[in-house]
């Protein structure tokens, strides 16, 4: 059986993974948009989380496998629709994420200074779309809306002292830019109260402890949480212990001349209404949010605005409120509310032989294990069914075959994953010379040049 899989991250080679273990005889054939593999590995991790990275060697592995091959620069919906992916193999797999981000839906979200978080993580991971984005950090004052890992991750970008940025394979013109940012006050804004927000302690525990800023928490946010939160789950209780200890510590005393420390903090219970532009109407300012109440308890605890309102003043406004997916071809259903394509247990609604995994079979939550569980999940299915005889394999298909000539005649070359090693070399060694682990090239047109396309 070929199997065709659309997305080299990490529900894509999960997903072939799987296969290809399980499935002695199956040839996995994977399609990726950029020359370069690995999708929010690459472009989605924090810079200084190369531990979280270590799972690219896997993918390595997967992508050496005889039976794996892998073609970059396809742009499926457009170099090649699904329907001819479905022609040429016995099953295919959609695992390409997430490409978009929601938007606030409120006044002012499109004036400068305003950016959403998915841009500023692919500026600052050399996400290619991204490259030219020039963020505005002249400000002193930033403030993201959102309490995710994301929104942390950010946080700490902006705070960290540049010597540990310069260790780490984040790219140059951002490391540039955070240089020379004024940026030294971060707020970290969410809708609902402490007891929901979505960051995990490992990401508070480190922004706690980052060094040369301190955390403002206002213990009165933290009233009463202890007997509220004693019956909820380890991690939610370990959390709230965190915050509600960093709230009560005593400031340490700064030496007397030493420059003012950089600080971070979390707001509650404050939805964004309008972001307020500046007097000459070119930037944003400043941003009004509603004070809101919560009804219900726990995850399910809804933002009720109480009427009040209060203004802040930042020069910076990031939205950190969540990913979401796009259609991709008009062959494929799609739930455009939920931002998923219809299906059980990964099985494409209503069009046998088409699956999905990852992000745009779920929604764009989780961390890369759960993706990995959810791929295993889809490629399982793909496995019964050709066990099963649901998915007839007697035709035979042509796999690539059919598809290069496809791409020929429409002038697409695609990218092997040999191509892919010798920009890695590439990026590896221009690191070296700056003493970090890589330096990405941001351009595709330079990764196509380095391998001679």
């Amino acid at each position: 059986p070929r199997v065709c899989v659309v997305g080299s991250g990490p529900a894509g080679f999960y997903t072939a993974q799987h296969i290809l273990k399980h499935h002695s005889g199956a040839l996995v054939d994977i399609y990726e948009k950029l020359p370069i593999p690995f999708g929010l590995v690459r472009f989605g991790v924090a810079p200084d989380h190369p531990e979280v990275k270590n799972v690219i060697n896997t993918f390595t592995q997967t992508a050496r496998l005889e039976r794996c091959s892998y073609y970059g620069n396809v742009t499926v919906g457009r170099d090649v629709t699904v329907p001819e992916l479905q022609q040429a193999y016995h099953a295919v797999v959609l695992s390409y994420g997430a490409e978009d981000n929601r938007v606030l839906g409120i006044p002012g979200e499109n004036l400068p200074g305003v950016y959403s978080a998915r841009a500023f993580v692919g500026w600052y991971n050399g996400l290619p779309e991204n490259r030219d984005l020039k963020p505005d950090l002249s400000c002193e004052t930033a403030l993201i809306l959102g309490h995710g890992n994301v929104a942390l991750d950010i946080a700490r970008i902006l705070l960290s002292p540049l010597q540990l940025l310069r260790k780490t394979d984040i790219t140059d013109s951002s490391l540039a830019a955070l240089a020379c940012s004024k940026v030294k006050r971060v707020w970290l804004v969410g809708r609902r109260g402490p007891l929901q927000v979505a960051f995990t302690i490992k990401e508070l525990r480190e922004m706690i402890n980052l060094p040369g800023a301190r955390a403002v928490l206002d213990p009165a946010d933290f009233t009463g949480l202890e007997s509220a939160v004693r019956d909820a789950s380890r991690p939610r209780k370990r959390l709230t212990e965190l915050m509600i200890k960093t709230a009560l510590e005593k400031p340490v005393e700064m030496q007397a001349g030493a420059a003012a420390p950089r600080e971070w903090g979390l707001k509650f219970q404050r939805s964004p209404q309008e972001v307020l532009p500046s007097a000459d109407g070119k930037r944003a300012r400043g941003i009004r949010m509603a004070l809101t109440r919560l009804e219900g308890l726990g995850d399910s605890a809804k933002a009720i605005p109480t009427g009040d309102v209060e203004e802040l003043e930042c020069g910076l406004v990031l939205s950190s409120i969540g990913y979401r997916s796009l259609p991709l071809d008009p062959a494929v259903p799609f739930d455009s509310q939920h931002g998923v394509i219809p299906n059980s247990l990964g099985r494409v609604k209503g069009v046998p032989g088409l699956y999905c995994s990852g992000w745009v079979k779920r929604g764009p939550t989780g961390v890369i294990i759960t993706t990995m569980n959810d791929s295993f999940d889809t490629a399982q299915s793909v496995l019964e069914d050709l066990q099963g005889g649901v998915l007839d394999t007697s035709p035979s298909r042509e796999g690539f075959g059919l598809v290069e000539s496809i791409l020929r005649s429409r002038g697409v070359r695609p990218v092997s994953f040999s191509d892919w090693e010798k920009i890695d070399a590439a990026e590896v060694a221009r690191g070296k010379a700056a003493g970090k682990p890589r330096e990405k090239i941001v351009d595709p047109a330079e990764m196509l040049r380095i391998i001679g396309h």
